[in-house]
This record gives C-alpha cells, structure tokens and sequence, in this order.
C-alpha cells in the first residue's frame, strides 16, 4: 500500500506488477480506481456550465456516453486536469477528474446556476480490464458487461444502485463501474471469484505507458498543454460557448508548439525514468516524462518532451544514473490492443 493523491492505494498484490500487467493483457484484471474524483455537475444549466468550461464539445455525443475532455489554465493553456465525463441521464453528469484535482475541478465547474457536488466518498469505482473483462463481468453483473465502449448506463447490483461506463486506463478493453461505498467490498469479492485478477496501481501505470495514455503530473500539468501532449483531438476550436484557456491556446496553435510528446525505445531491461535528460545529436533536447520496463516488448521504453521534428535517424540518447543509453524514436502507442466494445 502506498499514499496517491491523499488516499493509501495498493502498488501491487501478491503475484506482483509484471504479472499483473500480463493478466490485463491477456485475460482480465480489477483495479480499485475509487482515488478517481466523481465532480456531480446537474440541473438545467449543467451541459451549459460544462461546454463553456471544458475543451471539447459534448454536442458531438449525448445523454449514456462518455468523452474525455481537458480543463485548462486560462493564463497559459496548460492542462488542469484531464478528465472523463460521464452524462449519465439528460441534466445529470459525473465529471470524473484526478485524484488530487477534484478541488480545483469542483471550483471551475461551480457556477450561478449551482454549485458543482464532490460524492467522491459516496462510492468506489472498480475498473475491470482485459481481453476476457467482459466474460468475468457477465457473470456478476450482466446490464455492466454489455454497455458499448464509451457508452454509460446505469444498473443495479443487488439492489444497490450503480453506473457502468465502457471506459479505462490499460489500453484494453474493459468496465468502469460506480459502486455505492457500502456494497463495493462485495461486488469486488464477486469479480474476484469470477476471475478476475486483483491488479494494483504499479501495473495500472506501465498498461497506460504501452499504451501511450498520458498521466497528470507527467504528460499533463503546469507548462503542458494539449498540443504540447499530442492531443489537439479533444479541443473543439469553433465550439460557440468556447472554453477555459481557449485564446492562450489559440495562440500557441498560431506560434507553433516549442516542443511535443514523443516516444523512445531503448534495448535491455534497465528502464529510462521520469526526469532522465534526453540528448539528440550531442544537444541535450528535453526530458523523460514518463518511463518502464515494458512487460510485454521485454525491454524500456519512455515518453517525453522534445522539439518537434526530430526524426528517426537522429541520434538519441538518454542519461540514467550517469551513463547514456541509446533510444529510438518509436511510433505511439507503443502497444497496440483491439477494444471489444463497440
């Protein structure tokens, strides 16, 4: 068990990372993702607050759908907080933000027409991933089983009422499920004995870092924006109401990005990690970001900030502990899965 953004959360189980890594991708595993903030955003004014606020355009989707969103510093258009939100029926969203950013979340989505509720202690969330999640979901919660990727309904589970989403963070396709705090303790007895694999957060971390799934505080934060991140695909520029940070970012887009997330790949099992400098072609040129051994290519692999236009055949190293090590440029994600859900 260790401390994550206020809450004791555990790093692993007793199989260990690798091998819980290696269920996601495989079969099926359950995370304890209840340090995830659940911001309740509601009434007639709800979608109003959350369009002017959020970078993407919730227009493009509808009440039982998902989408995942960025909220931004008005100053300098870097990333607050990456978010999924959830419209869970016509005036009722859960806006689901990092662990130590509800705070700030809950205060940028507060308005004149209400206030925006933290129930973050109401409920757990269980995310179940892998190839065969929905096969182990089935048998213990069908209506949570069957909802469509991105796709958000609502069930209950002996008679506890509960929200599924087909969302996650291990590049697998998997569940999501708000569970009333009272019966979570159950239900995650019940996804266990239908075989599931318990998985902590030491796994959670390298499935998203295969996957190239940007993490706050690392991919995502103060000086970072969208475009920096790779991921202008979650700004709606011509969305009426605009947004939070929109002309800081407007005049990032005109100037040109100063640098971009990209991808490294080195050969052995010694992994590059985060601050590690990165040097291209004798220059230092930035920093890791995020770094592991991946289980599944047998060797390390990084994100990081870089200039833009580096290419393949320059040289690029990375300094750990002291010693450089040769990288490659690698195309994202570095592992690429197929979702079930539709």
């Amino acid at each position: 068990m260790v401390p994550f953004g206020g809450w004791d959360m555990p790093l692993a189980y007793p199989a260990g990372t690798i091998a819980e890594h290696l269920a996601c991708r495989q079969a099926a595993v359950a995370f304890d993702v209840s340090h995830l903030g659940t911001v309740r955003v509601s009434g007639p004014d709800a979608f109003d607050r959350l369009q002017a606020t959020l970078t993407n355009d919730l227009a493009k989707i509808g009440p039982g759908r998902a989408q995942y969103t960025h909220l931004l510093d008005p100053a300098d258009a870097s990333v607050v907080d990456d978010i999924i939100v959830w419209w869970v029926d016509e005036d009722v969203f859960d806006v689901m933000p990092n662990a130590s950013n509800t705070d700030r979340v809950v205060a940028a989505l507060t308005g004149e027409g209400g206030p925006a509720e933290d129930v973050t202690a109401t409920r757990a969330i269980i995310a179940v991933q892998g190839p065969e999640a929905r096969e182990r979901l089935e048998a213990v919660a069908p209506d949570a089983a069957s909802v469509p990727r991105f796709r958000v309904r609502r069930f209950e589970w002996r008679g506890a009422p509960c929200v599924a989403a087909g969302t996650g963070y291990t590049g697998e396709d998997g569940v999501e499920v708000a569970v009333p705090a009272a019966a979570a303790e159950d239900l995650w007895q019940a996804l266990l004995d239908a075989g599931a694999q318990p998985a902590g957060l030491g796994a959670r971390d390298t499935l998203r870092l295969e996957a190239a799934l940007p993490l706050h505080g690392h991919e995502l934060g103060p000086g970072i924006t969208p475009l920096q991140a790779g991921l202008g695909w979650v700004v709606a520029w011509d969305k009426p109401s605009g947004f939070l940070g929109k002309d800081a970012l407007v005049a990032e887009r005109q100037a040109g990005v100063a640098r971009k997330l990209a991808g490294l790949s080195t050969t052995g099992r010694q992994p590059p990690r985060e601050h590690c400098p990165v040097i291209v072609d004798a220059t230092p040129a930035g920093a890791v970001t995020s770094g592991n051994f991946s289980p599944v290519l047998g060797h390390g692999i990084a994100l990081a900030l870089l200039p833009p236009g580096i290419t393949a055949e320059a040289t690029i190293e990375i300094e750990v502990r002291d010693r450089r090590m040769a990288a490659t440029l690698t195309a994202l994600p570095f592992v690429r899965r197929r979702a079930k859900g539709n």
